[in-house]
């Protein structure tokens, strides 16, 4: 028997559970950009070379996401949550003994890729959308906050860890994170509501059995490429999908794996580079919730035109930030704005997409769409690897990565213009012939 909400809050619970491993799973993920200049200096590598493995590492991280969300209809949430700690636990450990880029990029881009595309930015969308029938928006907003939360934790303590007692011991660091929140997991984690029996928060029993109950019986590859062939015949799909290629360039390839190496080019230390990375993950938290908040009341493409105009703005003025006579205040200025913007392209996607396309589909179609995400940052981290690497700074790189922020920003806009929703077009179909809809 369904209960009533009243009766539970245990999706509440869920979402906890959920924040702690996307937290941990991000301080894991951020590991890349401390290894970067200990790499460098320790082993003779050029960075180049080591951005082959975080391309690899970062790329994986969104190509993985639609099949994940396949594969948790299919095997459930929490097998699949343990399964991918259990990865990144073991090749993270395997990494403290790599001898050659080859081995780096097995393991940190390989392995610690696929543990964290398992874990990625689709298991937000599927918590949020399965448990929670109000306030869904907004507890997306949260979990991707948690992003911005494992960097502030974390990045500091890697980076100490990697200064005072060397690179290697990151792995063993980032082992024992995914160990240690397997165990909530184990304990506290449930596939859907209708499997402990009761409803989503904030929905009435009465309306339960308009949620489309997870797939058990459905072929997972199948089902991933059949949400993606019915996806793909939306114009909104693809504006999604080649705008938020450019945020992943934006974020995670560039600023999130380089803008330490950037800092280390000006005499700024690994610490305090560290430090004002953090500041991004404080601002993000603040960022992706208000983000979420928004999403429910403002038309996605007027946030996401704002979103990535203002930021690539504040990419043209970075290079004075970091090494202009003014950088003391203009550098911790624009972290907390590149905070803000940070993570906060995810909610309003999440809406365009639930917009145009089936409700059932919005989890693997995003996953699809972070495949973009991260595809971009991966090509990013390359890309700036080997312009560091050929011209011996990023001054290049600062115009590059604002002018395609210009574009994004202008993309968006076509994101829902002219096109009905889809409560639009089920009035029409049940509408008597020949009389009319009201807009």
């Amino acid at each position: 028997m369904i209960s009533r909400p009243a009766s539970s809050r245990y999706p509440i619970v869920i979402a906890v559970v959920t924040f702690l491993v996307l937290l941990a799973v991000a301080g894991i993920r951020s590991a890349s950009s401390v290894l970067l200049v200990p790499l460098e200096n320790a082993m003779g590598w050029s960075v180049a070379a080591i951005s082959v493995a975080v391309a690899i590492n970062v790329a994986l991280y969104g190509a993985v996401g639609p099949f994940a969300a396949a594969f948790m209809e299919r095997f459930g949430v929490r097998r699949m949550i343990l399964i991918a700690l259990g990865l990144m636990a073991v090749s993270t450990t395997a990494s403290t003994f790599v001898m050659t880029p080859l081995q780096l990029a097995l393991t940190w881009g390989v392995g610690v890729g696929l543990g964290i595309g398992v874990v990625s930015m689709v298991l937000g969308a599927i918590i949020s959308t399965r448990w929670f029938a109000k306030g869904r928006g907004l507890v997306y907003g949260a979990l991707t906050g948690s992003a911005a939360a494992g960097q502030l934790i974390f990045l500091p303590l890697l980076a100490w860890t990697a200064q005072a007692v060397g690179w290697r011991s990151v792995g063993i660091v980032c082992a024992g994170v995914a160990v240690l929140v397997a165990i909530p997991v184990a304990l506290f984690m449930r596939d859907s509501p209708e499997s402990i029996g009761i409803a989503r928060f904030g929905e009435d029993a009465s309306t339960v059995a308009l949620l489309s109950p997870a797939r058990h019986g459905t072929n997972p590859l199948r089902n991933t490429f059949a949400v993606l062939w019915r996806a793909s015949r939306s114009r909104d799909f693809w504006l999604v999908s080649g705008t938020f290629f450019i945020c992943g360039a934006t974020t995670n390839g560039y600023i999130g794996t380089h803008f330490m190496a950037m800092c280390g080019d000006v005499g700024i230390t690994q610490v305090t580079a560290a430090g004002l990375v953090a500041v991004i993950g404080v601002f993000s938290i603040i960022g992706s919730t208000g983000s979420g908040w928004l999403s429910d009341r403002i038309a996605s493409r007027y946030l996401l035109f704002t979103f990535y105009g203002l930021r690539g703005l504040s990419l043209f003025i970075l290079p004075f930030a970091i090494a202009g006579p003014n950088s003391a205040w203009v550098l911790p200025a624009f972290m907390v704005f590149y905070g803000l913007d940070w993570l906060a392209t995810g909610a309003p996607n999440i809406r365009a997409l639930s917009e145009a396309l089936r409700k059932e589909d919005v989890p693997i179609a995003f996953g699809w769409v972070c495949v973009a995400h991260q595809l971009g940052g991966g090509l990013s981290t390359l890309v700036a690897g080997i312009i560091r690497t050929g011209t011996g700074s990023y001054d290049s790189t600062f115009q590059l990565y604002g002018a395609i922020c210009i574009v994004g920003a202008i993309a968006s806009l076509g994101i829902g213009a002219g096109r009905r929703t889809r409560s639009d077009a089920v009035t029409e179909r049940k509408a008597p012939s020949g009389q009319a809809v009201p807009a």
